[in-house]
C-alpha cells in the first residue's frame, strides 16, 4: 500500500503547496513580480535540466524527478501570465454587447502568447524526453495543458463558481471574461472524459508486472488526473474550495462585493479595484460564488496551478 501512498501524497502536496506559492507571489506588488519571475526562471531551467536527467532514469527517483520538474514548468507559465509578462495583444476586458465569435477573439487576446507559450514548453519537454524510457514529465505536462484548457473553455460557457478573487489587481479586467450559469453542455462531456481518463491511468498504475518506476510514476499521474477532475467539479458544487489557498491571498480589510461586470465598466477596461474588494483570479476551479453574470472567457484557471 505504501507504494502508491507515497507518490499519491507527494502529488497532492506538491500540487496545492505550489499553487498557493504562486497565487502569494502573484499578490505581491508589482515591483516585486520582476524579481519573482527572475527567480522563477532559474527555476525553469533547473526543472528543465530535471526532466532531461530524468528522461533515461527508471528508478523510482526518476519518477519524481519528471514529474516535479514538469510542475515547475507549468507554474513558469502560470507565474508569466498572472504577472503580466507573457499575456497576449489585449490588455483589456470585453465590452458589454459584444456577443458570439467577437467575444470569443477578444478573450483569445488576452492570452494569446501565454498559449502558444504553453505549446513551445510542451514541446520543449517532447524533445527532452524523445525516444526515453521515462515519460511521466511530458505526461503530467500534458495532464495539466489539456485540463487547464477544459476549465477554461467550461468557464467560458459558464460555471456555478467563478472564484474571481484569485485574479492579481493588474488583471481586473478578465473579470469582465467570466461567466455564472448554473450548467453548461460541455460540462459533463468534460467531466466524463476527465473520470475516464483517471480510471484508465489507475488500471495502469494497478497493473501486474510493474517496476517501481512504474507504479509510482503512474500513481502520480492518476493522482494528478483525479485532482483537476476534482477541480473540475468545484466548478459547479457549492464547496468553499478556494479555502484551499486563502493563506496566498493579501489580507482584505471589510471587502466590499463586486461584481465582473462592474469590474470591466462600460469600455471594457478592468478599473482600479483594489480598494473595492476587487475579483481575484480564478483557479482551475476554486470554489465561491460570482454574484452576476457578466460575459466572456475567464482568465486561465489555474491548478499548478
Amino acid at each position: 500500500m505504501a507504494a502508491y501512498a507515497v507518490p499519491a501524497v507527494y502529488a497532492v502536496v506538491i500540487w496545492w503547496f505550489s499553487t498557493g506559492v504562486i497565487i502569494l507571489l502573484d499578490h505581491r506588488p508589482r515591483h516585486t513580480h520582476r524579481w519573482s519571475m527572475a527567480g522563477g526562471t532559474l527555476v525553469l531551467a533547473a526543472a528543465l535540466w530535471a526532466i532531461a536527467t530524468s528522461a533515461a532514469d527508471t528508478s523510482e527517483t526518476g519518477a519524481y524527478m519528471a514529474f516535479t520538474g514538469a510542475l515547475l514548468v507549468w507554474g513558469w507559465q502560470e507565474m508569466s501570465y498572472y504577472m503580466g509578462f507573457v499575456s497576449g495583444p489585449r490588455p483589456t476586458g470585453c465590452p458589454p454587447d459584444t456577443r458570439g465569435l467577437a467575444r470569443f477573439r477578444a478573450a483569445v487576446g488576452t492570452s494569446l502568447w501565454h498559449e502558444a507559450a504553453i505549446v513551445v514548453g510542451g514541446l520543449a519537454i517532447l524533445g527532452l524526453t524523445w525516444g526515453q524510457p521515462n515519460t511521466f514529465a511530458l505526461w503530467t505536462y500534458l495532464i495539466f495543458a489539456a485540463m487547464n484548457l477544459s476549465a477554461r473553455l467550461n468557464m467560458f460557457l459558464g460555471v456555478r463558481n467563478l472564484n474571481a478573487e484569485f485574479l492579481p489587481d493588474h488583471l481586473s479586467y478578465l473579470a469582465c471574461f467570466l461567466r455564472n450559469r448554473p450548467m453548461n453542455p460541455l460540462f459533463p462531456v468534460s467531466v466524463g472524459l476527465a473520470a475516464l481518463v483517471t480510471l484508465w491511468l489507475g488500471q495502469a498504475a494497478l497493473g501486474e508486472g510493474l517496476g517501481a518506476h512504474e507504479v509510482v510514476g503512474f500513481t502520480i499521474i492518476t493522482t494528478l488526473m483525479a485532482l483537476a477532475t476534482l477541480e473540475h467539479g468545484f466548478l459547479m458544487l457549492p464547496l468553499p474550495s478556494a479555502a484551499l489557498w486563502q493563506w496566498g491571498l493579501p489580507k482584505v480589510a471589510n471587502p466590499v462585493p463586486s461584481t465582473a461586470e462592474n469590474a470591466c465598466g462600460a469600455s471594457g477596461r478592468g478599473g482600479d479595484l483594489s480598494d473595492t474588494g476587487a475579483p481575484h483570479r480564478p483557479a482551475l476551479a476554486r470554489g465561491q460564488h460570482a454574484s452576476a453574470e457578466p460575459r466572456g472567457l475567464p482568465a486561465e484557471p489555474r491548478g499548478v496551478a
